[in-house]
């Protein structure tokens, strides 16, 4: 195989396979690249066997036709690195050559035979079209609530994907909170389908489909293993999770006793500041005060270090009176997942759910269950008052592995060691 590189062109492809390699992978020939040229051009194949991505290369002039397994790390840094725009690849048997300048790169290569098979989507089921700037938003914002991956619940680091009448929803939870973000979709499979898949390569995917046109439209097609997203030039397969995601339907409340809208910008960053206290904690904890009376500000403590208090003039409240404490981190990661303007937050007391979401819209809906905390924890002018909902040592005992190994049982409380679940 004899190949001529064009170095900016052809580097858009390798890019695109080579973040899908197994680099740690047992089996030698799936830490490389499998190159294949012939009279109809060149194509690049990767995986991790989780993942797989098959990719046209464009700015190759194919010299001698072949295949053979490129390594990845080696090849790829010249790429980038070379100080020419043109290269030569020559690969004969299981030795390779790889020429650009006054460079010349001499590397072994495993037989093209032994690379994994890639299943295509030939024969899979049609799933639905989407606007790749709209599949984006829908990854981003539905897999805000997903927490690291685990042998169990395995719908943890997961996200559901769900189409039913012309609409894709995906959603994702860690059992203290949920992320549902949906948006229209063409050719929807009839009757609906879900599939559910590990976040980390829907991210992977989501940042190559921000390389290319935003109003690409992705065709994703579906079989009962694996989901392949379709664009020009480039197929990106995920296998799918073999896990029963929560029915998290059943368990959405619409009950509100208090509402507050406010400016996005103004309530993120008082939360920027209020963390610098917050985060030295254990439980990471901020409590919210709303009034119709004496208005909307946030508190923090921490035990031996200070207190911060934080006061937002514009912000529109309406219903009851509330105190109610949340985990920083998981209230700041919602607000970050929203567009910048007015925010809706709706409350359903002090340890019922609590929905956010953009006014006017319900395209992006984060929700979370509130803290436990104490009346040490609530500031009243410069002193420390309220109806205590735990015992200092109770609250003490919320910690951040508690929230990370969460489950989501569809059932709204908890014990007193823990944030109540949905």
């Amino acid at each position: 195989m004899i190949l001529e590189i064009n170095r900016v062109e052809f580097l858009k492809a390798w890019q695109a396979a080579e973040r899908s390699c197994s680099v740690k992978s047992s089996v030698a020939a799936a830490t490389g690249i499998l190159i294949k040229a012939d009279e109809n051009g060149v194509s690049l194949e990767a995986t991790d066997f989780k993942t797989a991505v098959k990719c046209v290369a464009e700015g190759v002039t194919v010299l001698e036709a072949g295949r053979a397994i490129l390594p990845v790390k080696l090849l790829g840094e010249f790429l980038k690195k070379i100080p020419t725009d043109t290269a030569v690849l020559e690969v004969k048997g299981e030795r390779g050559v790889f020429k650009a300048g006054k460079t010349r790169t001499r590397f072994t290569t495993v037989p093209a035979s032994e690379f994994p098979e890639i299943a295509g989507s030939d024969g899979a089921e049609n799933f639905c079209v989407i606007a790749a700037q709209d599949l984006i938003r829908i990854i981003n914002e539905g897999s805000v609530a997903s927490s690291k991956a685990s042998d169990f619940p395995k719908y943890l680091g997961t996200c559901l994907f769900k189409t039913l009448d012309g609409v894709i929803t995906t959603a994702a939870t860690d059992g203290k909170r949920l992320s549902l973000s949906k948006a229209m979709c063409d050719n929807s499979a009839d009757g609906g389908a879900d599939a559910l898949l590990p976040v980390d390569p829907l991210k992977e995917l989501a940042r190559l489909l921000g390389t290319g046109a935003a109003d690409a439209k992705i065709q994703i097609l579906s079989d009962n293993s694996t989901v392949w997203f379709k664009l020009d030039g480039i197929e990106f397969s995920i296998r799918r999770v073999e896990a029963t995601f929560p029915n998290f339907e059943r368990i959405l409340s619409s009950e509100v006793l208090t509402s507050l809208k406010i400016m996005r910008e103004d309530i993120l960053s008082a939360l920027e500041r209020i963390d610098i206290i917050a985060r030295t904690t254990i439980s990471h904890l901020v409590v919210l005060h709303l009034s119709t009376d004496t208005g909307f500000r946030l508190t923090t403590r921490a035990q031996d270090l200070g207190t911060t208090v934080e006061e937002i003039e514009d912000a529109e409240i309406e219903g009851n009176t509330l105190q109610v404490g949340f985990n920083s981190f998981y209230l700041q990661d919602g607000l970050k997942a929203l567009k910048p303007g007015v925010i809706k937050i709706e409350f359903n007391g002090e340890e019922g759910q609590t929905r956010i979401t953009q006014e006017n819209s319900d395209d992006f809906l984060y929700m979370l269950m509130p803290a436990r905390f104490t009346s040490q924890d609530i500031m009243e002018d410069g002193g420390w008052s309220g109806v205590p909902r735990a015992t200092e040592s109770e609250s003490e005992s919320v910690n951040e592995d508690d929230n990370d190994n969460a489950e989501f049982d569809g059932e709204s409380g908890a014990d007193n060691n823990s944030e109540p679940e949905f």
